[in-house]
């Protein structure tokens, strides 16, 4: 099915109780990241989607319930001159989960296919090379064992102003915004492009994209974890872990339960 950002922009209010669903959501994560842990199951949560579309705000909630010792969350910026030295997918191999972990990358290696093919940072060979390529390393990830999502948060030019607006009124969010912002602002019928494009080449049966329509914040929240676990927890046995017999018993004997 071929992806249209232009149907993920109805922008519809959350119709729920946000805080008991977001609370219920959370509490089958945790036990979502449980069953990961003690099967030594390997999940990949990505994000894409436009400045102040909200992503830092689903991965907060994500998040928020998990053992931090078995989940890492990668900010992706532009590469350092290390990474620049290495193929462009060197830096997210060496980020991928290990077993019982679940790594959720806060952008990603498309970046091959958006950033630097609008702003000139890859060659117009190097990026369109760069789909086939994703689609391999995605295919040998699913292949391996790993649960992958891939989440694109969309939001209308208005939205995004509007938000981008009370990052300036905020004093407490200025670090938020930066002139990158503003320049992939100014460039969005390019982004537009590379996205119809990216969409078109790398939704795939084996890492289909889901976008979630962003505009409103709780609606854009709900739709995401749901999403999110209905996925991890396919991948995984829901059957509580049994306790260690041993355990149980000495257990027992130093609580005084027997």
């Amino acid at each position: 099915m071929t992806i249209h950002l232009a149907d993920y922009e109805a922008g519809d209010e959350y119709d729920g109780k946000y805080k008991h669903d977001l609370a219920a959501l959370q509490k089958r994560l945790e036990h979502i990241q449980v069953a990961h842990i003690v099967g030594g199951t390997r999940a990949i949560v990505m994000f894409e989607g436009w400045d102040a579309a909200g992503k830092g705000g689903i991965i907060q909630r994500l998040s928020a319930e998990w053992d931090p010792r078995n989940y890492k969350v990668w900010p992706i910026s532009a590469p350092t001159a290390d990474e620049k030295a290495h193929h462009f997918l060197w830096r997210f191999w060496n980020r991928l989960p290990a077993n019982g972990n679940i790594a959720v990358f806060d952008r990603s290696w498309y970046g091959r296919v958006l950033v630097e093919r609008v702003e000139g940072f890859a060659s117009e060979t190097e990026w369109r090379h760069g789909y086939d390529e994703i689609n391999a390393f995605e295919a040998q990830q699913v292949e391996s064992g790993t649960t992958l999502i891939k989440l694109f948060i969309h939001t209308t030019q208005k939205e995004q102003d509007r938000r981008l607006k009370a990052r300036l009124d905020d004093p407490w969010k200025h670090w938020k915004t930066g002139l990158d912002d503003f320049h992939n602002r100014s460039r969005r019928e390019d982004y537009l492009e590379a996205m119809a494009e990216m969409f078109a080449r790398t939704d795939t049966a084996t890492a289909p994209w889901t976008v979630i329509d962003g505009n409103d914040k709780k609606a854009a929240r709900i739709a995401a974890l749901t999403l999110i676990a209905d996925r991890l927890e396919a991948g995984v046995s829901m059957v509580p872990p049994p306790l260690d017999p041993k355990v149980k018993k000495v257990a027992e004997k130093a609580l005084g339960l027997r």
